[in-house]
């Protein structure tokens, strides 16, 4: 059986990075409880850092992004009454639900009017911005205001050129940014696109 995760050269620290200075994850678009969704994320030894059990019904309203102990490093929350979508991220386990300020909020953008551009990311006074690399399955670019890509997700190819299914993906994420919170947007692409 194939490998899902990343095969290239080790160093130490929680994830490798690649001859660009990027670290990079596999998302595997499976929960690894039977009979729920969610994902599953792993560095490039292969070991599992982030997780998603979604024991609720796919596009799901709320999602947990987890480390591997289960502890809980976001919560996403879709708001309700949003024609094009809308969801906001709030680190740790928010139960409460009072007027608690989100550590970031996507907004989903009309494709007709903005092209290739699929979402409007607030984090904190920071504007981000998801790109399409063409249709859903080639994946998207996360770039900040002034067009710098922060993270790259495209469908994981082997080093011998073979493309693995639709539900095995390549997370690249630029030095220094934050993964948990780059990982909770891939995720919010994912329930917008009903994969999660």
């Amino acid at each position: 059986m194939a490998k899902v995760h990343p095969t290239e050269p080790q160093v130490s620290g929680p994830c490798s990075m690649n001859s660009a200075g990027k670290e990079t994850f596999t998302i595997w678009m499976k929960s690894l409880v039977c009979h729920t969704n969610g994902c599953t994320i792993f560095d490039s030894k292969g070991q599992i850092v982030y997780r998603v059990e979604n024991y609720d019904t796919k596009g799901s309203s709320e999602v947990h992004l987890m480390n591997l102990h289960g502890h809980v490093l976001f919560t996403i929350l879709k708001k309700k009454l949003q024609i094009l979508g809308c969801w906001n991220g709030y680190r740790g386990n928010f139960t409460s639900r009072k007027k608690e300020k989100s550590s970031f909020q996507v907004k989903k953008c009309c494709r007709i009017l903005r092209g290739d551009l699929v979402c409007e990311v607030r984090v904190g006074f920071n504007k981000y911005f998801m790109v399409s690399l063409g249709n859903k399955k080639q994946g998207f670019k996360i770039v900040n205001s002034g067009g710098d890509i922060t993270a790259e997700v495209k469908q994981k190819q082997l080093p011998t050129g073979m493309v693995l299914g639709d539900d095995v993906l390549t997370l690249e994420i630029e030095p220094s940014i934050d993964q948990a919170l780059t990982v909770a947007l891939v995720l919010v692409y994912g329930l917008m696109n009903r994969r999660l």
